[in-house]
């Protein structure tokens, strides 16, 4: 068997994509979306009937040009998602707006109108997850949505206290971006290379399903923002990985061994301290932690950016 074949005995796949016929091809349980994924695939041609249709929906729903605006960009996402659950088994990630991100009430409410248009659609919200980027908020808000039935994923995630705080708010999954922790250290250090198995994300995502299982947390570990297929083989093992089309094509075209690296048993007898995590304790080791504070906030940022240039493209309809 090929690579991808083998991980697919030890993790489950996730295609990290917005295009549907790369979905179609390998074959994912489930699939992640985000803003930057959304606009590079709203932006091809043969998916303007989706710009379109939002547009349309929006008109029906308001006359007021800010609350159209609104509408389509949520119309557009979830029609994406509703797509992508055309083809997939099982779940799809929907982001709700980055420039919500410090505001747990707007992130609710958003989850809301996001859960609501899937269910116009007689799609059960057990197939959606809504991403919300893992700052205090936004975990509050996951909180939330989860005593509500609401499944989330909780992205932009950098760090243990990010990690500890969403697994005891409950919240269905986390995304530990292996692949920016990886570029941060590259560019705010002196060594220039890691063996893979010694990456930064790589040892964070290990330390945390290491935790997770040793202290029988039940939020799943999605290992994301892969660099490389050395990163993904070091991470087998772990509970899903959402992997990009191109890492995937590689896999897939490797027929090496797969070994599995990470074993949920194993990790119930490790040393690991237990954590209690409040607001106090995550703003602080959030804030000393140079790296997740700056890849979190670089991420919102780059997400926002990708928003308002997905807003661009439905003004021009609008």
């Amino acid at each position: 068997m090929n690579l991808l074949e083998q991980l697919k005995s030890k993790s489950k796949i996730v295609a990290d994509s917005g295009d549907f016929e790369s979905i179609r091809t390998f074959k994912p349980s489930d699939a992640t979306t985000n803003p930057s994924l959304i606009l590079a695939s709203a932006s091809d041609v043969k998916n303007a009937p989706l710009i379109s249709g939002a547009v349309s929906y929006a008109k029906q729903q308001s006359t007021q040009p800010a609350k159209q605006l609104s509408l389509a960009l949520d119309k557009l996402i979830v029609d994406f998602g509703i797509e992508i659950l055309k083809i997939v088994p099982g779940r799809v990630s929907t982001e709700t707006d980055a420039r919500l991100s410090f505001d747990t009430k707007g992130i609710v409410k958003k989850s809301h109108e996001l859960i609501s248009l899937y269910n116009e659609h007689k799609i059960d919200r057990n197939r959606v997850l809504i991403k919300i980027a893992s700052t205090w908020e936004g975990i509050k808000a996951a909180e939330q949505l989860s005593k509500e039935g609401i499944h989330c994923n909780l992205t932009l995630l950098f760090s243990m206290p990010q990690a500890i705080a969403c697994a005891e708010a409950d919240v269905q999954l986390i995304s530990p971006f292996v692949g920016r922790i990886l570029d941060w250290h590259l560019k705010n250090s002196k060594q220039k290379s890691y063996a893979s198995a010694m990456e930064p994300g790589v040892l964070l995502v290990t330390d945390i399903f290491n935790y997770y299982k040793k202290f029988g947390h039940k939020t799943e570990i999605m290992a994301a923002s892969f660099r490389n297929i050395g990163e993904i083989t070091a991470l087998s093992g772990c509970d899903l990985m959402t992997i990009s089309p191109k890492l995937l094509a590689e896999l897939e075209g490797n027929k090496g061994k797969l070994e599995q690296k990470l074993f949920a048993e194993k990790a119930k007898d490790l040393a690991i301290e237990k954590i209690e995590m409040d607001e106090k304790k995550f703003r602080w080791y959030l804030n000393e932690d140079a790296m997740a504070t700056e890849k979190l906030a670089e991420g919102i940022r780059k997400f926002t950016m990708d928003t308002l240039k997905l807003e661009q493209l439905i003004i021009k309809q609008l």
